[in-house]
């Protein structure tokens, strides 16, 4: 779930990067405008996936060690 939530925040990461420089939004260019019901979809999901991503921040970083039992 993690890389899946980082590929979809790059790729609307990219989106606004496309917004910005050029005021061209590709999800609005492909799904059929910025109010469409597609477009509202995956503006969606990019947002769940960014809330997800927070998560990662939060995650233990180091792996715990497993207890021997020899």
């Amino acid at each position: 779930m993690d890389n899946t939530s980082l590929v979809i925040t790059i790729i609307g990461a990219i989106n606004w990067l496309l917004v910005g420089l050029f005021k061209f939004d590709l999800v609005a260019a492909v799904f059929g405008g910025q109010t469409s019901w597609l477009s509202r979809i995956v503006y969606i999901i990019v947002g769940l996936a960014g809330l997800w991503c927070i998560s990662i921040l939060f995650k233990d970083k180091v792996p715990k060690r497993q207890h021997s039992n020899a």
